[in-house]
């Protein structure tokens, strides 16, 4: 298996594919770079270069007890970035993973990143504060994280069905897309699952969002019932100094994988305009 070591020691495990531009992909939570399996085969089919890395305490990366925030986060693509020498890259990130790839642009992306893809995702905050009333309340995140503490196996099967739409009248299920979503969040650390909680809820992407120099895509599901479409992708387009926004009427906060056949065409059609 592919790892690299990062700062403290950490390995962080990634899958690297095919040759051209590259495009790296940023997993939500509790999942790992498997979650992008749709994607990863579309664009290695159209000529680019996929990577996708598992964050730290998820999926195949160590399992450690500390760097779970979102400037760790950020600083452990950094190092897989300069490791892999990625210049000229796409950075594609969905819930948890947008909010990492917007501080990852911010922070270290000068010179490396060409564009930038959020979709679903957390920016620029989700809960509900004084400066942000609009937010999602915090006792919402207290009970994500009091259920993966201690009731993580039934509550991730639960938790595929809003993640999905497959709670909704009509909803066609797929039994394997849930169980595909259940062995990525087992694969991973219990206790990285309980404090990135606090990462994708509490942090502040709005100061990212505005530094960001590159042309940047924002994707989201108006039918979003994990990460609220009018709190986040609205919000998050009107920071950004060059961005552009797509919503979709009826779309989940996994779009990328039931929708894969429309999330991969816009994105193509972003990076090729």
């Amino acid at each position: 298996m592919s790892k690299i070591k990062v700062q403290d020691g950490t390995e962080i495990y990634y899958k690297d594919w095919g040759t051209g531009q590259p495009i790296v992909f940023h997993h939500g939570w509790p999942l790992s770079g498997d979650d992008w399996d749709k994607q990863m085969m579309f664009f290695l089919q159209h000529g680019y270069r996929v990577i996708a890395h598992d964050r730290r305490g998820h999926g195949r990366s160590t399992q450690v007890a500390t760097g779970h925030d979102m400037d760790t986060y950020a600083a452990d693509v950094a190092v897989l970035a300069e490791a892999l020498d990625l210049r000229d890259a796409i950075h594609i990130g969905h819930s948890t993973g947008g909010g990492e790839v917007i501080r990852y642009v911010a922070k270290y992306g000068k010179g490396r990143v060409a564009k930038a893809v959020l979709i679903s995702a957390v920016t620029p905050s989700m809960v509900q504060t004084p400066a942000n009333p609009d937010g999602v309340p915090m006792a919402i995140f207290d009970e994500i994280r009091q259920q993966t503490a201690t009731n993580r196996a039934q509550y991730f099967q639960d938790f595929t069905l809003p993640f999905f739409g497959y709670n909704r009248e009509g909803a066609k299920v797929s039994q394997g897309v849930r169980d595909n979503w259940w062995r990525q969040g087992m694969t991973g650390s219990i206790q990285a699952h309980y404090e990135c909680v606090k990462v994708f809820s509490e942090t502040d992407f709005t100061e990212d969002l505005k530094s960001a120099d590159v042309p940047v895509l924002v994707l989201h599901g108006e039918d979003d019932q994990i990460v609220p479409y009018q709190i986040t992708a609205l919000k998050a387009a009107k920071l950004l100094k060059n961005g552009k926004l797509i919503t979709y009427p009826g779309f989940p906060h996994g779009m990328p994988t039931t929708e894969a056949d429309t999330i991969n065409a816009d994105i193509l059609a972003f990076i090729k305009g």
